[in-house]
């Protein structure tokens, strides 16, 4: 009997799927197809759209260009989920369209979470004193 793959991230079909999904709802965005008065006055980035293993549930992670107004475009986003779900299916050949949830997108938040550690002084001092070790090597062990 054979064992099921251990892989705790996404399949292959549902990472190919999510980016289907992403397309199609960047491009009904983009193209303006549903007239909002929010939506029609931000632009609005998906950076990403993770599906969920039975494809029926496609997250939007969406973030309004310059991330102003952010609650305001992941609502009305929300009140026109049925329209974008029906615009997604019309361009994604799926057996069925998948149930759309928006939410905000925080790699950005992350990335600046993390440049800040990296521009801290402690971490520049650890950094600086690893490259001074004459191997390369961490110094580790009783006598350093």
């Amino acid at each position: 009997m054979a064992q099921k793959p251990t892989s705790t991230g996404p399949s292959q079909r549902q990472q190919r799927v999510a980016e289907l999904v992403r397309h199609a709802l960047a491009e009904v965005l983009q193209r303006g197809d549903i007239q909002d008065p929010v939506l029609n006055t931000h632009v609005v980035t998906v950076p990403e759209v993770r599906m969920s293993p039975d494809l029926k549930l496609a997250t939007a992670y969406v973030m309004p260009l310059g991330g102003m107004d952010e609650a305001p475009v992941i609502a009305a986003l929300e009140r026109h989920r049925k329209v974008l779900r029906q615009e997604v299916a019309r361009r994604v050949n799926l057996k069925f369209a998948p149930e759309l949830r928006f939410l905000r997108d925080e790699t950005f938040d992350e990335a600046a979470r993390i440049d800040k550690l990296l521009r801290d002084e402690r971490v520049k001092r650890d950094l600086v004193a690893g490259r001074d070790d004459e191997d390369g090597e961490p110094e580790t062990g009783p006598g350093h």
